[in-house]
């Protein structure tokens, strides 16, 4: 190919005409809807919300404004206590946001390092981290979440470390097989030789080679987690009132399906959206971070 006819995308990486990969426009393609729908959520004190629990029972169960017997002051209808669905919604989607970063960070944390120390040691430290693996996947997760949570009780603090079993076994398993693979690099082998403690390898220099796919697995992890802390509300097992979360919200409107289809549509709605772009964002990073499957 002549210079006369080369494009500014066939030009190398340090070109001033490159256009951006596929992988990276569908990053933030993906990311941008979902970073602005978490933002509005963490700002839901700063708008102009009403309280998002404050019941007015003669406006219980208005239609959305643009259905008939609507009105702009609730723009997406009430439920059956008179509480303004929009300003649920928000502040909603606040504590679900927390519940699922909250939970994504506790499994994580223990994941990694169990899953870096697996891969990384073998023998018998490897046979057993893998054992616990196996025996966490193979438990059913709504079992164990109703054992932990009828043993004691309801709370925040007990649901995250309940959903944090969604996900420590994924992170170790993924993470223990590329630390096997890297274990074996001349890098590694050069900072054996060269006398550099153990732990100092596996926090310092495989730990770095390892956010990739860790990054990648976390994201995939908050939608799991996201439908698994609805799923509990949904049982009766996830937060307690006044405490909001989309779950929840869909647990309370369940009765009202055909009277007021909107209580439980449209945290059904939000809850399905979210899931959604995080999954599609968690694929986009994957094929960002995999040289296997970028694109240029």
């Amino acid at each position: 190919m002549s210079a006369l006819t080369r494009t500014p995308a066939t030009y190398g990486a340090g070109s001033k005409g490159r256009v951006p990969s596929r992988g990276t426009a569908s990053v933030i393609a993906f990311g941008a809807p979902l970073a602005c729908i978490a933002l509005i959520a963490l700002l839901a004190p700063l708008l102009p919300l009403s309280n998002p629990n404050a019941q007015v029972l003669s406006e219980a169960l208005r239609p959305p404004a643009w259905l008939e017997g609507g009105d702009w002051s609730s723009p997406l209808g009430t439920d059956q206590l008179g509480r303004d669905v929009l300003s649920r919604l928000v502040f909603g989607g606040q504590l679900t946001f927390v519940i699922a970063f909250t939970g994504m960070v506790a499994g994580a944390v223990p994941g990694i390092l169990l899953g870096l120390l697996a891969g990384y040691r073998r023998g018998w430290v490897d046979a057993v981290i893998s054992r616990l693996v196996e025996a966490q996947l193979a438990l059913p997760f709504i079992l164990v979440a109703i054992a932990i949570i009828a043993a004691n009780g309801r709370s925040l603090p007990i649901l995250v470390a309940v959903l944090a079993l969604v996900g420590w076994a994924q992170y170790a398993r993924v993470i223990r097989a590329e630390t096997l693979s890297l274990r074996e690099r001349p890098f590694v082998l050069g900072l054996r030789c060269a006398g550099v403690p153990t732990w100092r390898i596996m926090l310092g220099h495989l730990l770095p080679n390892l956010a990739g796919s860790a990054t990648v697995l976390a994201t995939l992890q908050m939608g799991t987690i996201v439908l698994a802390e609805s799923a509990l509300s949904f049982l009766g097992l996830g937060v307690v009132a006044p405490d909001i979360s989309w779950g929840a919200m869909l647990a309370e409107g369940r009765e009202q399906l055909t009277l007021a289809w909107w209580v439980a549509l449209l945290p059904g709605l939000a809850i399905t959206a979210v899931v959604l772009l995080v999954n599609l964002f968690g694929d986009a990073l994957r094929s960002r971070f995999d040289p296997k499957k970028r694109s240029f």
